[in-house]
């Protein structure tokens, strides 16, 4: 087969993970000469977002389609008819060169079915970071898809090579798990992500002692030793809609894996419906806006100070689901209405970001401003707040909500759009 017809298959194929953003990694370029590739700049084929707002690139991609797992719900399957394909690690090796020299993308993001055993397909993905880094100096970011029952000495020589690992967790319930992809053992699942957590903490320490040192060594004429592992930390991705799991179960696993494995993201992908899948598989996809719902309910746990309970409470009538209709903070300010309105000029910085409107960056634009003097409502909208959004929520020295305003049954509809029609995946 063609490379080409192996790159049309493969790059399909790996649509369905959305965890590639690249973030979070250490600077690493060329400019000396030295090398190829680097992990600033660029533009090309699969795009994502840093956390500071930079446009990402990468070659997104399977090693094989070939799978000899039978998950109900991967196209890739072993029971499924699809076209398959597969590289060999040194196409892989080329395509990202031949693709980052002609400014297309800055990085690599590698995934992979498994064939023959875990062990064997991780070896092959460990083989095409380790081509790139060693045989071809290759600077630019990777981020490598990781098999959770791989040996930990291949997913310690993964860390060693890659940017950023991620291992799956796919389902958020253990019994859908079971049901839908019994090859897979959340036990171990659980135990690989272990593994990466101990390898990036051993990482950070290591570069701890080694700036300790560093003068010291540098007087000596020595190289303090360091162990460098997957310096933009681990991430996972859940399906959504696959199963009747509530949105209230998925936050809570999230924020249990955000907690105990130092998870850099967690991933919301809403389940597409796929050929000739099992009938316990549901016939349609769920709303896209309910995987963006998810998305704005994580940064809330992770950024806001929010509580599971507070976003989505399954003793609620919604029974742990978000409303689809306005955002999770907005919701929650609606269900909890006897503490507004928040007085903009007193208020510290946890009740600021409360209130619907107001983000990170508002919050402490609003706390310097006051500083020197009280804040009037025509000052907000210099501090890059949406005003409308916020009337009905604050009070400053020449504004306040009516009460009846705060009290009506009609306010929720000031903030609802028009209804849109259901966009598809892909």
């Amino acid at each position: 087969m063609k490379l080409q017809n192996k790159l049309a298959i493969l790059a399909d194929a790996a649509k369905y993970d959305a965890s590639c953003a690249s973030s979070g990694s250490v600077k690493r370029n060329s400019s000396k000469g030295k090398g190829v590739g680097s992990t600033s700049g660029g533009m090309g084929i699969c795009h994502s977002y840093a956390p500071d707002g930079r446009c990402i690139s990468l070659l997104k991609i399977l090693l094989t389609n070939f799978c000899i797992y039978d998950c109900s719900y991967c196209v890739n399957r072993a029971s499924s008819q699809v076209q398959r394909a597969r590289f060999t690690v040194d196409e892989v090796v080329n395509l990202t060169l031949d693709f980052y020299k002609r400014n297309y993308i800055e990085g690599l993001f590698l995934s992979s079915g498994i064939i023959q055993s875990s062990d064997y397909t991780m070896e092959q993905l460990v083989n095409v970071a380790r081509s790139l880094r060693k045989d071809h100096d290759f600077r630019g970011y990777i981020h490598l898809k990781t098999i959770p029952d791989a040996s930990p000495e291949l997913l310690r020589q993964a860390g060693v090579y890659a940017d950023r690992l991620s291992i799956n967790i796919e389902l958020p319930s253990k019994q859908s798990l079971k049901l839908y992809a019994p090859e897979k053992d959340p036990v171990t699942i659980h135990g690989s992500m272990g593994k990466l957590r101990e390898n990036i903490e051993e990482s950070k320490e290591s570069r701890k002692r080694r700036n300790k040192v560093q003068s010291a060594a540098k007087r000596a004429n020595t190289k303090p030793a360091k162990f460098l592992y997957a310096p933009a930390g681990q991430s996972t991705q859940m399906i959504v809609g696959a199963d009747a799991s509530s949105d209230s179960k998925i936050l809570t696993l999230a924020n249990h894996l955000y907690g105990k494995y130092q998870m850099r993201r967690v991933y919301y992908s809403a389940f597409s419906p796929i050929p000739d899948a099992t009938r316990t598989l549901p016939l349609q996809a769920p709303p896209l806006l309910r995987e963006h719902r998810l998305y704005q309910a994580d940064w809330l746990l992770r950024f806001y100070g929010f509580s599971i309970d507070e976003i989505s409470d399954p003793a609620s009538e919604q029974k742990g689901m978000l409303d689809l209709d306005v955002d999770p903070k907005l919701a929650w300010a609606l269900r909890n209405r006897d503490l507004f309105p928040v007085d903009i000029n007193r208020a510290p910085l946890e009740m600021l970001l409360r209130v619907p409107g107001i983000g990170t960056i508002g919050a402490r634009r609003i706390i310097q401003s006051r500083r020197f003097g009280q804040l009037r409502f025509a000052d907000l909208a210099k501090c890059g707040l949406s005003v409308k959004k916020i009337s009905a929520f604050i009070e400053t020295v020449d504004h306040s909500p009516a009460a009846q305003l705060l009290e009506s049954d009609s306010l929720k509809s000031r903030f609802v759009k028009a209804e849109t029609p259901q966009l598809s995946l892909f």
